[in-house]
């Protein structure tokens, strides 16, 4: 199965593009599943925590071509409260020993509400969900793609979080919490507290695997001009930092060229001049950073309301040059890691680990080691990347960031090193 994430900058339009991403691939016989935290209804039809067929879905076809397939379009909308209630209830009434000895008032449910960002999550989970279903495809609207670059980071900081607060090698003791507990006269962690905590490293470990799937593509939307220009260089370090692959940059809203009107086509070459960088970025960087393929959807002149205004769009993802998903199969995946990582050992006998970083600034990047992890900074966005065994046993002796390639040196230590006579 394949599960297409969608994003964009900020009104660019990246909720319709999704919306019309699942019309265009529901249009060639597949079951696609749209997910969503943003809308109440499609096509006129309300939108409810579990999946619901889109009656009003119209057959998409490209232009020139004959009738399309008659959509099999699917849309669920997400509710993290009631997600959050129940993860929080449960949790709460295994800990009640505890919370009991803290004098704690325990909270009902009607008490519990939506928290920021439970809402970007709760959809990452129901994606996770999804895969386990019969759908062809899965469209997920994500949030603008700074929050949304955060977002599919998080996983990954959760899961390094629950090591550090509960690691796992401690529960190897549990036998010892009875006899602990009666000599200082309090309750001790219980078992429950371990058993929650490897529920939620499964449950995150599966939603990481979901992102970092091969099948897994990030689409990108936003409307041409230098503002966007701006915005995506900015994100592309972000991308790389994270390893996130796009596999598409949507040009939404592009006028049409060569107009009459001085004033229309002033806008309009300044959107083919966008486009062109673009388009620039995606041959100098086949890896996919902003995106391998940048396409173009026009500008309907109105906002898209209705089922012809978004089978218009879809049609427009599914011509010639497509960014609409395929249905083939699934590509191998790409090498682990937040980018390209090569380790080798330099002529004057130190190690060298390399980043793959386009778009980062020397003044607006960061790194230092703590322990065994080297802590990332670049712009707004930060990792925490573990290091590989051999360094572990090195102390960091120079770093250089040269045209988006971050090289980090390492000098092993003699005193963990063996020795060799």
């Amino acid at each position: 199965m394949r599960t297409v994430l969608v994003t964009g900058l900020g009104g660019a339009g990246r909720t319709t593009v999704a919306a019309a991403t699942a019309l265009a691939a529901a249009g060639d016989g597949r079951r696609v599943l749209l997910l969503t935290a943003d809308r109440d209804t499609l096509l006129g039809t309300p939108l409810g925590t579990e999946p619901r067929r889109i009656t009003g879905a119209p057959a998409v076809a490209p232009a020139g071509a004959g009738a399309g397939a008659a959509a099999d379009l699917w849309a669920a909308r997400i509710d993290p409260t009631a997600a959050l209630r129940d993860e929080f209830l449960a949790l709460q009434e295994r800990a009640t020993a505890v919370l009991d000895l803290l004098g704690a008032v325990p909270l009902a449910g009607e008490e519990i509400v939506e928290l920021p960002g439970s809402a970007q999550f709760a959809l990452l989970r129901a994606v996770t969900e999804a895969e386990r279903g019969d759908w062809g495809l899965v469209v997920a609207d994500l949030p603008p793609l700074p929050e949304a670059v955060d977002l599919l980071a998080l996983p990954e900081r959760l899961r390094r979080y629950l090591r550090r607060l509960l690691p796992p090698e401690r529960q190897a003791a549990r036998a010892l919490r009875p006899v602990l507990a009666q000599l200082a006269g309090v309750p001790m962690p219980a078992r429950w507290l371990y058993e929650t905590a490897a529920r939620w490293d499964r449950e995150l470990a599966a939603v990481q695997e979901t992102i970092d799937s091969p099948g897994t593509l990030l689409r990108i939307v936003a409307e041409p001009g230098p503002t966007a220009t701006d915005a995506l260089r900015a994100a592309r370090t972000g991308l790389a930092l994270h390893g996130l692959r796009t596999d598409a940059l949507i040009a939404n809203r592009v006028l049409p060229r060569h107009s009459a009107d001085t004033w229309l086509a002033a806008l309009a070459a300044q959107q083919e001049k966008a486009v062109q960088e673009w388009q620039e970025w995606q041959e100098r960087n086949g890896d996919g950073a902003p995106g391998t393929a940048v396409r173009e959807v026009p500008h309907l002149g109105r906002d898209p309301r209705d089922a012809e205004d978004l089978a218009l769009l879809a049609a427009a993802l599914s011509g010639p040059g497509s960014a609409a998903p395929t249905a083939g199969p699934v590509p191998e995946p790409a090498p682990p890691g937040p980018s390209a990582v090569v380790d080798r050992r330099a002529e004057d006998g130190t190690l060298v680990w390399t980043f793959e970083l386009p778009g980062a600034d020397k003044k607006d990047f960061g790194l230092v080691r703590r322990g065994d992890e080297l802590l990332l900074r670049a712009g707004r966005f930060r990792r925490i990347v573990p290091l590989p065994s051999a360094l572990r046993r090195c102390t960091v002796s120079g770093a250089a960031l040269t045209d988006g390639t971050l090289t980090v040196r390492f000098t092993p230590d003699p005193e963990l090193w063996p020795r060799t006579s």
